[in-house]
């Protein structure tokens, strides 16, 4: 699986799609009352030190707060029922070329 940059500007580790789903369990699974949170956690994911993990932990908590604070759009979702062509698209399936 190819890996994914993470989102914020201030980094330049990669992640794969893998290792962001072993965090986010280890993460549940290790909470900040566990003794050695952070190597478990590295450990956990695999492939990253405590570093990496702590800043990727970081890098979540920024992205939460953009979110939380409204500065990342919410994305359009399609009512119940609603197609997912356009007009145009419509228009164009109904030419007969």
């Amino acid at each position: 699986m190819a890996p994914n940059t993470l989102s914020s500007p201030h980094s330049n580790s990669t992640w794969t799609a893998k290792q962001n789903k072993s965090f986010e369990i280890a993460l549940a699974t290790y909470d900040r009352e566990s003794p050695d949170r952070w190597h478990n956690i590295a450990r956990v994911v695999g492939g990253t030190t405590e570093e990496e993990v702590k800043r990727q932990y970081e890098i979540l908590l920024a992205d939460i707060n953009c979110i939380e604070s409204g500065k990342v759009p919410l994305p359009k979702y399609r009512k119940v029922g609603e197609s997912s062509t356009s007009g145009e698209e419509k228009r164009l399936k109904a030419l007969k070329l």
